[in-house]
């Protein structure tokens, strides 16, 4: 049976998450009704990741079994079709039988927007953390470097989610204010994996020493503590995008 990796793009602010889940809008029911109505199977789309509620992504990839007829090019024209206008199918490919989007993902690159002005973006409110207070972007970057490297994360890990480990290699961690929008604050995160809620931890960690709150060593003694009670809060999830996952 053919099997299929999917590159996808989502907005998720309409849905319950990745997942599926009982009466409630996901991303994945919804990929998988697609193809439902396409192929007349029932199929488990499987993601590189479980995004929450609120979360976005420019390049999730998730894979399928399915028996279809149709060329990759039709097979992507006719997903778009059947999907909403907040999911979109970038690319199809067909891929050995033993790819799995978690167990093969080697790295993948997060980002989170702030929009850091005393009067909200109405039409950002979707897609990034409206933070009134002037953040000092260049401690929050100081501090950021603390984090890179193969480091036990336990310190920004929400409960929820068990893993057999804790250890990330966290390979770039930049934050940055846009300079043609200088209201927008990035942060961006590449790893060889992720925890639950690693990300917005790490953001609501380093927003506390953007507002002066905590000093630039602080998220490097958080990182130490390996207690989640230690660092900051979890940063809302309309501000993160997963942006891509690399595969050997």
């Amino acid at each position: 049976m053919p099997h299929f990796k999917l590159t996808l793009a989502y907005d998720g602010t309409a849905y319950h998450g990745w997942q599926v889940q009982l009466e409630q809008r996901t991303i994945q029911g919804t990929i998988e009704q697609a193809i439902l109505k396409l192929t007349g199977q029932s199929v488990r789309v499987t993601a590189s990741g479980r995004t929450d509620a609120g979360v976005h992504a420019l390049g999730q990839v998730a894979s399928f079994s399915a028996e279809c007829r149709l060329t990759l090019s039709e097979l992507q024209t006719a997903l778009n079709a059947l999907l909403p206008d907040d999911i979109a199918v970038l690319a199809v490919e067909e891929v050995p039988a033993g790819f799995h989007p978690i167990r093969d993902a080697q790295w993948k690159c997060y980002r989170y927007v702030i929009h850091n002005g005393a009067i909200r973006d109405v039409f950002a409110r979707r897609y990034a953390w409206h933070i009134v207070q002037p953040l000092d972007v260049a401690a929050m970057q100081r501090a950021a470097t603390a984090l890179v490297g193969t480091h036990d994360f336990s310190s920004f890990e929400t409960a929820g989610a068990p893993r057999e480990t804790s250890v990330r290699n966290v390979s770039r961690l930049e934050v940055s204010r846009d300079g043609s929008s200088p209201q927008q604050i990035t942060l961006e995160i590449e790893a060889d994996g992720f925890l639950y809620n690693m990300v917005r931890a790490i953001v609501g960690t380093l927003v506390e020493v953007g507002r002066g709150a905590e000093p630039e060593s602080w998220p490097g003694e958080v990182l130490a503590a390996c207690d989640r009670s230690a660092g900051g809060p979890t940063a809302p999830p309309q501000g993160l995008f997963l942006v891509w996952v690399e595969y050997s």
